[in-house]
């Protein structure tokens, strides 16, 4: 926690205390008011889905439309390329080898190796103008999908109360909406998962088991182990209910709700089935794993052996793992790892101030309204736990699980008393007035995102060749020591038809066929580990990778 921040919370806190204690009976009724107004659950939806767009365009003059960095959102972005032509996947290049990179095939076919609902988002934004409009799209579907879960658990103020926690922290303080990693669309798949299980159970409606398979889709296609490690639990509910308990006539009432969500999932595994043969040429074979065979073979748990990168990719993929950035954490010791993704999901979702109102963590564990979620919620947790690599995002399908419970543990707290204070409700309200103020605090992400000088080279490059007439062919030169996780090679999902084309340069190779091949781009040499990396037109024609400058 920076120290500017803790002097505006030690600042607000007893401000917060004088505020009730002197105007107890205002606040009150704003929080009346706020009661009655959370009854209106289609307001509280959509009006969800509208804040977080409203609120984040609002902070674009401090944090400006994100400029990819991560490997990862390169090829999402790929993806959505993709997608945005029309076309599922693109076929292979004939001079595949300049434009290898990190998470894309390039054979059997040009394609990123991810699942294709993150893409088909960006697609939907660059179709509409930009990419990021996708992101900001999906962020507030997630928020509209979290608020409807919250809807189904909690009564209509804790819901409401849920939806703002969410909103405060995952909307506008994440790298969720600020990167094209996505993690927003996961978590909608397991808002309307989990939203969809006590209405099903209740009411036996046709369009909640229809909101259950959609979000069973999305979770299929966005993070699949995560989902299904969060569908596994829904499904055992389901089935208990369904062949254990009630009368014949309950039974066959939820039977028959089921089926709507049967035929979502049927309709979603012949999608993929469709998609990977498409991508790898087997209806069996997802492109992620492809591309682990191709390049290198990712333990999935912390159990499994480190295979060293195989030799396809070169020193590109080999010193990846000898990058200290990554070889760092696959050093730690087990425990040093548990610890730390822990502490990476706790500061995520919660933070310092969330987990405040686990105090009454007694109590929490015997609430039978929520007994479901937090069993979930240690079942998922502990497989994330002995997943090789976290991120906070790989447990975004647990988003409406963990507001959930936050704004149970808030209920909870909100009844304590220390003899005529009521300490708890103090406590509650500080809660909402310090996830408030975080977001204007000096030293937040939000206020001064972290610039990175690779990435803004690369845009600032990419913008100044746009802005002329010609098509630009763009060699990338390497040194042997170059930091392998600034990756300048991404290209669009049309190689001959688009503005630049980024190709490397590999030592020893001939890169005569390059330039024959794009003989009518104006092309340049790029020294990517130069001080100050700027394209210099290629002069050379030795046709060896060596060229001249």
């Amino acid at each position: 926690m920076s120290g500017p921040l803790v002097v505006i919370q030690a600042i607000l806190a007893p401000l917060t205390w004088l505020a009730q204690h002197f105007a107890d009976p205002w606040l009150k009724r704003i929080e009346d008011a706020g009661a009655r107004f959370a009854l209106r659950k289609g307001t509280i939806i959509f009006g969800a889905a509208l804040v977080s767009i409203v609120a984040r365009l609002l902070l674009l003059p401090l944090a400006p439309v994100p400029i990819p960095y991560i490997h990862d959102e390169f090829s999402y972005l790929l993806a959505g390329d993709t997608f945005a032509h029309g076309r599922l996947t693109n076929p292979p290049h004939e001079l595949w080898a300049y434009f290898e990179t990190f998470h894309v095939l390039q054979l059997p076919t040009y394609a990123s190796k991810y699942p294709p609902a993150q893409g088909m988002v960006l697609a939907l934004g660059q179709l509409l103008g930009n990419p990021w409009i996708g992101v900001l799209l999906s962020v507030a579907a997630m928020c509209a999908a979290v608020a409807w879960a919250l809807q189904g658990w909690l009564p209509a103020r804790w819901a409401f109360i849920g939806t703002l926690l969410a909103l405060l922290r995952v909307d506008l303080m994440s790298y969720w909406v600020d990167t094209y990693l996505g993690g927003a669309v996961a978590a909608t798949g397991g808002a309307l998962v989990i939203g969809a299980l006590p209405r099903l159970l209740r009411h036996y409606r046709a369009r909640d088991s229809l909101l259950l398979g959609a979000g069973a889709a999305i979770l299929a296609n966005s993070r699949p182990l995560e989902g299904l490690l969060l569908c596994l639990p829904v499904a055992v509910v389901l089935g208990i209910r369904l062949c254990l308990r009630g009368s014949i006539d309950l039974r066959l009432r939820l039977a028959r709700a089921l089926v709507p969500a049967v035929l979502v999932l049927g309709a979603t595994v012949a999608f993929t089935g469709y998609y990977n043969w498409r991508v790898t040429g087997d209806a069996l074979l997802f492109p992620r794993v492809l591309y682990q065979r191709v390049y290198w073979d990712v333990p999935v748990f912390v159990w499994q052996p480190i295979i060293p990168a195989v030799a396809h990719g070169g020193h590109l993929f080999t010193g990846f793992f000898e990058n200290p950035n990554t070889s760092k954490f696959l050093g730690h010791s087990l425990a040093a790892q548990l610890l730390k993704k822990c502490r990476e999901g706790a500061s995520f979702f919660l933070g310092p101030i969330l987990l405040v109102p686990f105090v009454t963590l007694p109590w929490l564990v015997f609430d039978r309204r929520i007994r479901f979620l937090e069993i979930q919620l240690v079942w998922c947790g502990v497989w994330l736990l002995m997943v090789y690599w976290f991120e906070p995002h790989y447990a975004a399908p647990l988003t409406a699980s963990i507001y959930i419970i936050v704004s149970q543990a808030i209920r909870h707290l909100r009844q304590w008393k220390w003899k005529s204070y009521r300490v708890g409700v103090f406590a509650s309200r500080l809660i909402v007035v310090l996830l408030v103020a975080r977001i204007f605090s000096p030293g937040t992400e939000v206020v001064h995102p972290l610039l990175r000088e690779f990435n803004l080279s690369r845009a600032e490059i990419a913008q100044q060749l746009r802005a002329t007439p010609e098509k630009h062919l763009v060699i990338v030169r390497y040194s042997p020591d170059h930091d392998v996780l600034n990756e300048w090679v991404y290209n669009a999902a049309d190689l001959d038809d688009a503005r630049i084309v980024w190709a490397r340069e590999i030592p020893g190779r001939d890169i005569k066929p390059l330039l024959d091949y794009y003989h009518d781009r104006k092309i340049w040499v790029l020294d990517a580990d130069a001080d100050h990396p700027q394209v210099e037109p290629y002069s050379g024609s030795d046709a060896t990778g060596q060229s001249s400058r």
